[in-house]
């Protein structure tokens, strides 16, 4: 160091002697300090010190010397903060003349002799930074001794734009590769920000201070700090400003003078401060949770909270002067801080706030490509549901032209059809076929949430595997880590203990014994649920030890993980549905009370929403609760959470979150007309609540709780009677095949409306049933009151009739007797409208009208004249319904919306019927035989009436339903399908006609009574459809044009037909009350049970042909002439109804001269019905009709996805009378089809698994492949089988000698075979080795109890077609019961036991491979199936 003497001299004319170091040089600048104790190097290169004289207050400097200028990560230098020296000059106390480091290249004065730069020591720097803080920031000049101080000026950086001078000229790209695009705004960066941001995945493209921003650019912007007065960087301010304050921004991020920049972007003030902060030790307090952190900081220039504009706050505050040091918008993804969390010299408390900020990118990045999981086919549980949520999902990521990838082999679906997702692949939801799709497809992002449990398991186990990961796939919406706290009652248990909240008691067990153990420590009664599963599979209460174990040991069949909880039966159970963006704005948007109490399963109870019995404080308290729950979860999009609420008090419980989009969603949805899946799918994306516009106003924000301005009631559907041992009681797991939701002014309108719609068990009118009902009802007495059945809505009726009061009934069923108190209102206006029974025109008005706005249907007050009588009598008196709309704000701004009821309850309609419409009838409740096939047709109809420029109305009333989704029609009517409804409508509107042909059998019952009324019935006329319908009619026309059918009589006469025969009602759906009868004693009882379903129709019985081959047909035809044929086989024979059999489409051993046979037959039928639109035959082999349903099948969709053909598309044109082109036979496009369908016997404790002429399956899936037996395996595979590992059961009763080929088959294919004792003496016999557990060994059901088997082959006796059941449980049932119960795989059909062993045989002789095909007319894959492993080996595993 030289021995030269320098000054500072500031511009008060005080003056500092000391020794001059470094560079001999006199300068000026702005005079400051900095109190951090190390760190000179990065201090000094710190672009923020340009044109100022540092002074550092710690009086000892230089100790470690200065390090070789090196690269290191991304090329930036290891140890400095940017590529030269920017401070003026450096004044110290003391400055080492020996450094002492490691790193140490040079000393401190050798440094700024290099860079140029003087520095001043021997100062006295506290008395110097003691005249700053009082006197404020001074300009100052170092001097060296023998320069005139008079010729250095004073140089005030403040007088120009020093950010100009040390931003860079040209761009630069940082970590080219990385996944993020940042574009970093120079405006005197520092090297430790670039660093943050490439550690951490982004690729940086630094661009000078005015460089234009252009949005499509980058995914979000950084803004580093500088130097200088903000207000100098105009053009910063207008670049930033165009990407700020867009509606929808792109993440911004702002530090130190980037904070400024962004304040003065949006409308702030910025102020120059005394002497600024600069040091390692500022205390700044984040105002959301109180906490104090330490940073680094350089700056003079301060933010003014006062001038921030609405919807921005302050993020934090400095302890010490309360300046504001950081601000956020409250739901915009932009913030900013004024200290530097990166600070290389100095704290790095705050370091995260990088993270926080590419978190934010990543949720605001807009993926490229989305895959949808959905949910597989329709089971109790897990239905129609998730086709809505799933198609809005898609509707939601199209509008942001986002291509979107769907897994789902519910071909059945509105989802999977053309025009909504960009590919569709038909293929199972496992993990193994899904991995196969993101191999292949490559998306950005995938979506859990909308395909109910399903995809949420899939999605985990894809996680656990790193599948996602290696994938660079992520998760949109809520985090994995949320799904698993949810679905995981220990951890789930311990998050809500962390805000305080309280779950019912409850302990998880892993093992039989653990939940024993569990159980004695809680105390009986028990509840027990298994974990990761849906519809409350495998759960029960258990009252003791022995039915624990019972439970428990069949729940760890579906699960690893049993929760056991402490019961708290007889509580009202709420819930709530919330959303929350990832921006932490959180809302309720509806609340629902189940009527039922706690005890049975949200998916059996009646549901009212809004609650009713809830005050404002229990309204609320559960309301702040589901929104503390849900941001501590971290859940993004919607998720339902669930209540125990005490009855006599404020206590609660949660019960548990449903981290996706469920059953409560769909109904919640269509309750309050709040979109939530098409929201959530807009909140996964990273689009914030407060943006997105609420779509029935289109004017308010979708930010709002809903306001109703009415009740909505949802009753569940059971099909209980279609089931053999079935137990009727409801509990906590569901049975319920679909549901219902009615819309009134009042709980009693909406209550019986929904009993009607929900035509439970056919029962004819709602709460109020005949008296014989009532009396076979309240023969149970109490006991089905305290234990509840499907029927227990029916016996409270019967005894509300029957004098029994409100408290006895609340002291039985524990329902709110304020519900109890609204159903007693309408059976004593049931005793007051008898007393008119005999002449309705002597009736006040005034009772009639009571009788509607009390929900009661014309048809319930006609007691003794006819419902047209009551309706005439009605119209004269003017009391008529009204129609009102569903706008989401209880009409306090104006709507637009096209969502509508009709109730008793008004005056006026909210709109005017000015515009002819076309009006469609959907298929109302799902329930076994009428599901989202009829659905699907029904939507398409829709679309392609719109598509032909008609104004559409759309009827229905199930809120799981696509077609209820209101912007998919101009009108949508929420409301009863029946005679009464549809004509008030059709009187209203007026429209150009009604299609009946589209909703399946429920339209068509009521098509005579509408064609009577002279109602305009497009299609096909209702005679014909009658002459179709009516089973006498149709057996005596397919004989007077000679077509070929079993042999039939009317009614009773059996001795011309013989047995076995089939009893067959007329107007029925899905076979109901359908048998075969052996015998006279069988006749009698299913005559009896067909009559009850057809009263006003004839009962035919015609000869039931056994082991004959099924075929289906369908097809278009226009004006009797068919233009479109299509046809499939049924695999198994005859005797399985067509809904419970597996198709295959082109058929496969239908020969040339039946396929001609059959196309004559159904030019015949078409022409002799002359029908116009859809159609459908069903037939047995040696070509013999069974019948013919004018209208759409469940097979439609089916057959037009996988033959090319959009057969709904094509009978509208022809309906509306368009000319079309003949299409004729369907030949397909070189791939086969092959439906399975899904049973959900699992869910039916006791019901035997038998096939019959009367439909069981809830649903159904199909895959395609280059054959059947490709086809086949993945539609088997997509319905939950498994394929069998080492161990089979043969149970194969009279079919022994014809599967002898089959069963050499499976041992040759290496499978270890059990069998029965008489199966296992033939096959003994024949040369072919079985074990057959005996008394002295175990006993099959000790194996199915340990799961020793992995496939149960029994057939039933050559006797199918029947539901005989048997005065004792035979060992067969117990097998197949069994089987369902500890979930093995199970085969009870001859024919689809010999096709899957030939897929096996198929399979080991093939190397299947991965290929695309397109079996529709929309873009699709057909994964094949590889198999890895040899059959001979212990186990196998798959991949497509």
């Amino acid at each position: 160091m030289s021995g030269e003497m320098a000054s500072l001299v500031l511009e008060d004319g005080t003056a500092f002697r000391g020794h001059l170091f470094g560079a001999s040089a006199s300068v000026s600048g702005e005079v400051v300090f900095q109190t951090g104790m190390v760190g000179y190097p990065e201090a000094l290169t710190d672009p923020s010190y340009k044109a100022q004289i540092l002074i550092l207050t710690y009086p000892l400097i230089g100790n470690y010397g200065v390090p070789d200028d090196e690269d290191g990560e991304f090329g930036l230098s290891k140890w400095f903060e940017s590529c030269r020296i920017h401070a003026t000059a450096l004044i110290v106390g003391e400055l080492s003349q020996n450094p002492s480091h490691w790193s140490s290249a040079r000393s401190l004065d050798q440094w700024l002799k290099e860079q140029g730069i003087p520095g001043l020591e021997g100062v006295d720097t506290r008395c110097l930074t003691k005249k700053i803080r009082e006197k404020g920031t001074m300009l100052g000049k170092l001097v060296v001794e023998g320069t005139s101080a008079e010729n250095i000026p004073f140089d005030d950086p403040d007088s120009r734009n020093l950010v100009k001078e040390v931003s860079l000229k040209e761009p630069r790209v940082f970590n080219p590769d990385g996944n993020l695009r940042i574009v970093a705004v120079d405006c005197g960066i520092k090297y430790n920000q670039i660093r943050c941001l490439c550690q951490r995945g982004a690729q940086v493209t630094l661009v000078p201070w005015d460089h234009p921003l252009d949005v499509n650019d980058f995914d979000g912007v950084f803004i580093s700090n500088g130097p200088g007065d903000p207000r100098y960087c105009k053009k910063t301010v207008e670049n930033l400003r165009k990407v700020v304050c867009a509606e929808n921004p792109k993440p911004v991020f702002g530090i130190c003078l980037g904070h400024q920049l962004l304040s003065l972007v949006i409308g702030a003030k910025t102020y120059k401060m005394k002497y600024g902060n600069r040091g390692h030790n500022q205390p700044c307090i984040h105002k959301g949770t109180g906490r104090c952190f330490i940073t680094s900081q350089n700056h003079g220039f301060a933010v003014d909270p006062q001038t921030l504009p609405e919807d921005w706050d302050v993020l934090f505050t400095n302890a010490n002067d309360q300046t504001s040091e950081g601000i956020v918008h409250n739901y915009k993804p932009l913030f900013s801080v004024q200290f530097h969390p990166e600070h290389m010299a100095g704290p790095t408390d705050l370091i995260s706030l990088f993270d926080v900020f590419l978190d934010t990118v990543r949720d605001f990045v807009r993926p490229r490509k989305v895959l949808i999981l959905g949910s597989g086919g329709l089971s109790i549980g897990q239905a129609g549901e998730f086709d809505y949520s799933g198609s809005q999902a898609i509707k939601a990521l199209k509008e942001e032209n986002i291509q979107t990838i769907l897994i789902n082999p519910n071909i059945a679906t509105v989802q999977t059809s053309k025009g909504l997702a960009d590919k569709v692949y038909f293929l199972p939801i496992t993990p193994e076929y899904v991995t196969q799709v993101i191999k292949n497809e490559r998306p950005d992002g995938v979506l859990l949430t909308f395909g109910g449990q399903t995809a949420l398991n899939c999605g985990v186990e894809l996680t656990k595997q790193g599948v996602l990961e290696k994938y660079n796939v992520r998760v949109l919406g809520t985090p994995v880590s949320s799904i698993e706290m949810t679905e995981d009652r220990k951890i789930f248990v311990e998050k809500m203990e962390e805000i305080n909240e309280h779950v019912a008691p409850s302990e998880a067990a892993m093992s039989v014994e653990q939940a024993v153990a569990a159980a004695e420590r809680l105390g009986y009664p028990v509840l027990i649920r298994s974990a990761f599963a849906l519809g409350g599979l495998g759960s029960g209460f258990a009252n003791n030890k022995e039915e624990l174990i019972t439970l428990v040991t069949q729940a760890f069949a579906h699960t690893s993980q049993v929760l056991v909880d402490k019961s708290l039966k007889g509580w009202k159970e709420i819930e709530y549905e919330v959303v929350r963006d990832a921006y932490d704005n959180c809302v309720t948007v509806c609340n629902m009370e189940n009527i039922d109490p706690l005890g049975i399963h949200t998916g059996e109870s009646i549901v009212v929403a809004p609650s009713q019995t809830l005050n404002d404080y229990e309204y609320n308290m559960l309301r702040n609760t589901a929104i503390k729950v849900i941001r501590h979860l971290g859940v993004v999009g919607e998720c339902n959470i669930q209540y125990a609420l005490n009855p006599e008090s404020e206590q609660y419980y949660i019960i548990e979150v449903n981290a996706r989009l469920s059953r409560s969603s769909a109904l919640a949805s269509k309750a309050t007309g709040y979109p939530l899946a098409y929201v959530a799918a807009k909140l996964g994306l990273g689009i914030p609540l407060p943006v997105l516009k609420n779509s029935v106003t289109n004017s308010t924000t979708a930010n709002f709780e809903p306001s109703l301005d009415y009740c909505v009631v949802k009753v569940p559907r059971w099909d209980l009677s279609k089931f053999l041992r079935v137990s009727t009681k409801i509990g906590s797991s569901m049975k319920s095949v679909g549901e219902v939701m009615a819309i009134g002014r009042s709980f009693e309108e909406a209550f019986q409306k929904a009993l009607r719609m929900d035509q439970l068990y056919d029962v004819p009118a709602s709460f109020v049933i005949p008296r014989l009902l009532q009396q076979s009802y309240l023969c149970s007495g109490s006991q089905e009151l305290q234990i509840p059945t499907d029927k227990r809505i029916f016996v409270l009726a019967a005894a509300l009739y029957a004098g029994y009061g409100v408290d006895r009934l609340y002291e039985l069923t524990k329902i709110d007797r304020w519900f109890l108190h609204k159903m007693k209102n309408i059976t004593d206006h049931e005793k007051l409208l008898e007393m008119f029974n005999q002449d309705e025109s002597a009736m006040p008005p005034d009772v009639m009208r009571k009788a509607k706005q009390l929900g009661f249907s014309d048809k319930q007050i006609a007691l003794a004249v006819t419902e047209l009588a009551v309706r005439k009598l009605r119209r004269d008196w003017k009391i008529l319904p009204v129609v009102k709309q569903i706008d989401t704000v209880a009409a306090e701004w104006p709507a637009h919306t096209n969502y509508l009821y009709l109730t008793y309850h008004g005056t006026e309609c909210d709109l005017a019927f000015e515009e002819p419409h076309v009006m469609v009838i959907g298929s109302g409740v799902y329930r076994i035989g009428s599901s989202v096939e009829f659905d699907w047709c029904a939507v398409g109809c829709i679309m392609e009436l719109r598509k032909m420029g008609y104004k559409t109305i759309m009827v229905n009333y199930n809120p799981e339903t696509v077609s209820t989704d209101y912007d998919m029609c101009n009108r949508l009517y929420f409301d009863e399908i029946s005679f009464e409804v549809v004509m008030d409508i059709y009187e209203m509107e007026n429209p150009e006609g009604i299609i009946l042909s589209m909703g399946g059998q429920l339209p068509n019952n009521i098509a005579m009574a509408l064609h009577r009324q002279q109602c305009r019935i497009l299609g096909t006329s209702p005679e014909f459809i009658d002459s179709a319908e009516n089973r006498f009619k149709f057996s005596r026309m397919l004989d007077t044009i000679g077509i070929s059918q079993p042999r039939w009589k009317e009614l009773s006469d059996t001795e011309a037909v013989g047995y076995p025969c089939l009893v067959r009602p007329s107007y029925v759906l899905s076979g109901a009350a359908m048998n075969v009868a052996y015998s006279d004693s069988d006749l009698e009882k299913y005559l009896s049970s067909a009559v009850a379903v057809s009263k006003e129709h004839p009962v035919v019985i015609s000869k039931f042909i056994q082991e004959a081959k099924e075929i289906d047909v369908d097809a278009v035809a226009c004006d009797g002439a068919v233009i479109a044929i299509a046809v499939s086989e049924h695999v198994e024979n005859a005797g399985v109804h067509s809904g419970d059999a597996t198709l295959v489409t082109p058929p496969q051993d239908i020969n040339q001269k039946t396929m001609e046979r059959i196309k004559l037959i159904v030019h015949a039928i078409g022409q002799e019905l002359q029908v116009t639109g859809p159609f459908n035959l069903q037939l047995i082999a040696k070509v013999r009709v069974i019948e013919c349903n004018v209208r759409v099948s469940r097979s439609f969709p089916f057959i037009s996805k996988a033959l090319g053909v959009d057969l709904v598309a094509l009978a509208t044109q022809v309906i509306m009378g368009e000319e079309v082109e003949a299409v004729g036979l369907m030949r397909g496009n070189g791939i086969v089809g092959v439906k399975v369908p899904q049973f959900s016997f699992s869910r039916l404790a006791g019901a035997d698994v038998v096939l019959g002429v009367e439909m069981t399956s809830t649903g159904e899936v199909a895959c395609f492949g280059e054959n059947r037996y490709e086809a086949y395996l993945k539609a088997m595979l997509s319905t939950g089988f498994r394929i069998p590992k080492k161990n089979i059961l043969l149970s194969i009763g009279s079919y022994k000698s014809e599967l002898l080929p089959t069963v050499q088959a499976l041992e040759s294919l290496g499978y270890n075979l059990y069998a029965s004792l008489g199966t296992a003496d033939f096959y003994t016999e024949h040369g072919e080795e079985s074990d057959s557990p005996n008394e002295k060994q175990r006993s099959i059901m000790d194996y199915l109890e340990e799961n020793h088997f992995d496939l149960v082959i029994n057939l039933s006796m050559r006797n199918s077609g029947g539901r005989r059941l048997s005065s004792f449980v035979t060992k067969g049932y117990r097998t197949r019961r069994m089987a369902v119960d500890y979930s093995v795989p199970l085969i009870i059909d001859i024919k689809c036991t010999k096709l899957f062993v030939q897929v096996r045989i198929y399979e080991k002789a093939n190397t299947l491979r991965l290929k695309r095909t397109r079996p529709t007319t929309h873009s699709s894959v057909l994964a094949l199936i590889r198999y890895l492993r040899c059959v001979l080996q212990k186990s196998n595993s798959f991949l497509s």
